[in-house]
């Protein structure tokens, strides 16, 4: 009796071991885990990098997707308290997280010109010597559907692809990797561009009120956290008022202005912010009851202010559309401008059409190298899959409606931010604009930190920073070194421990 126990508990004990080498295993299928060096002003920077997924699963526990992501995490570190965190993401929606990871943030970068041009393919990667793994750890996250992110085989994408889906799902991820990596008491920062700042915005609600996480900071860079500051319909003129900044910009610096408007950028930038706020939108705000005297009036001040001719305006009823904009500036040079960077010029077939055919500043080639080549090779994670750069799919299936006035109108994360920064009073933001992005308007995202409601108490928390790039600021070599200056002054600000 006494043998038979002794052996029924070795077999037991014998396949409890092989299920946790199995599960180890199954562990090690998931995460590769690479060591690396690079030089920075002379010092040795050591990092681990782990590539791989992470399991999303219900309460039941069954899976319900999985998150491709890469983290780079500095060696030597004793004490993780004092270590910040960051985590990563494009926008789209629909983007994987390849541009700020291979563009901006990580430690290698994409060789672009110093003005931020790719070279000619094969593309190549170097050491970035401004990466933000200096400071904090690094988390790119890819969201379902894009990149290798994935949903369980009985889920389909579609259920992820909207703005309170995408946060839970993301949110849920951050918690776990949080958890099994032992961060919480790291100071935490969460970085997102374009549609990621207003998933950013999004988290800071999720994580706190469904976690009980307080972050640190948020990093915004290319913010679009109220649409209605962005997107010309009928009747919402302030889009207009908006974006015209950055298309005097444009026409600085294709040096379309007269001689006193060329001489400084950011003199002439003040002097249209204050016309715009001021005679523009008390204009447009007229709507038909404008005079035809005033019209041509302001017809005259924004053709001095955009480049264009008086007679465009007069035909655009005195509101330039940005898409329009990109196709007139140049078409008698039958170029194009870009939108997410006006720096950039493209070719159409004729100059006869009313918006340009592509954006000449969205280039991916030089990314999926880096991706599908480095993640490869250098992190050693294998798989066949493609990497989705961008769905397109998702931009189209997404599901917006919920995030309005009660349910209406255009999605707004500004007041959800309001509401954070008043029940977590330590965290930062910081907003990062580029003077030629018309995609997301540097003058659009200071209107709206201007307009949060914010007690006075707490507008030191946030920090705008301007650069003389695009909607990537960090494509252009002297913005990209002071990007990761701003941020590093930033999270150095916003964790109050030593530098680890």
């Amino acid at each position: 009796m006494v043998k038979n126990l002794v052996k029924l508990l070795a077999q037991a004990q014998k396949i409890s071991g092989e299920k946790k080498e199995e599960e180890k295993k199954k562990d090690k299928d998931k995460i590769s885990e690479t060591q690396h060096a690079m030089e920075i002003e002379g010092k040795t920077l050591r990092f681990t990098a782990k590539a791989g997924y992470m399991e999303i699963k219900d309460e039941e526990d069954k899976l319900k997707a999985k998150i491709f992501h890469v983290a780079y995490t500095k060696d030597g570190v004793k004490d993780k308290s004092k270590r910040p965190v960051t985590f990563a993401f494009n926008g789209g929606p629909g983007a994987s997280s390849i541009w700020v990871q291979f563009g901006c943030m990580g430690p290698k970068r994409i060789k672009l010109t110093e003005n931020g041009d790719p070279f000619p393919p094969p593309h190549k990667l170097e050491d970035n010597k401004y990466t933000w793994l200096e400071f904090t750890d690094l988390v790119f996250i890819d969201p379902v559907g894009t990149g290798l992110s994935r949903p369980a085989k009985e889920q389909k994408s579609e259920e992820f692809w909207g703005l309170n889906e995408d946060i839970e799902c993301v949110g849920e991820f951050i918690r776990l990797y949080i958890t099994k990596n032992e961060r919480w008491p790291s100071p935490k920062f969460l970085a997102g561009e374009s549609y990621g700042t207003t998933r950013a915005a999004g988290l800071s609600g999720y994580l706190q009120d469904t976690c009980d996480m307080d972050l640190n900071g948020l990093i915004l860079l290319s913010s679009a956290l109220n649409f209605q500051n962005m997107i010309p319909m009928p009747g919402n003129d302030i889009v207009y008022v908006l974006s015209l900044p950055t298309c005097t910009a444009t026409a600085w610096y294709y040096k379309k202005l007269s001689a006193n408007l060329q001489e400084d950028l950011q003199t002439t930038l003040q002097k249209v912010e204050k016309w715009a706020m001021s005679e523009y939108l008390l204009a447009l705000a007229q709507g038909d009851y404008i005079s035809d005297e005033k019209k041509e009036e302001i017809a005259e001040k924004l053709s001095g202010f955009t480049g264009l001719s008086k007679k465009y305006i007069l035909n655009s009823n005195i509101r330039i559309r940005n898409d329009r904009f990109s196709k007139e500036l140049l078409r008698d040079e039958n170029r194009t401008i870009g939108r997410l960077d006006t720096r950039y010029k493209g070719i159409d077939a004729d100059s006869a059409g009313e918006t340009a055919e592509y954006d000449p500043s969205f280039f991916k080639g030089p990314f999926m190298t880096a991706i599908n080549d480095y993640v490869r090779t250098k992190l050693k994670y294998k798989s066949e899959l493609p990497y989705t750069s961008i769905s397109m799919e998702a931009n189209k299936a997404w599901k917006w409606s919920k995030e309005g006035v009660n349910g209406f109108g255009y999605p707004n994360m500004a007041e959800t931010l309001r509401q954070q920064m008043c029940q977590n009073k330590y965290m930062g933001v910081l907003v990062g604009c580029g003077y030629y992005d018309l995609a997301t308007p540097y003058y659009s995202a200071c209107y709206t930190m201007r307009h949060l409601g914010l007690d006075p108490s707490l507008r030191d928390n946030i920090s705008l920073t301007y650069y003389e790039s695009g909607h990537m600021m960090y494509y252009h070599l002297s913005s990209l070194k002071k990007l990761r200056d701003d941020v590093a002054e930033f999270v150095g600000k916003h964790t109050s421990y030593e530098k680890a």
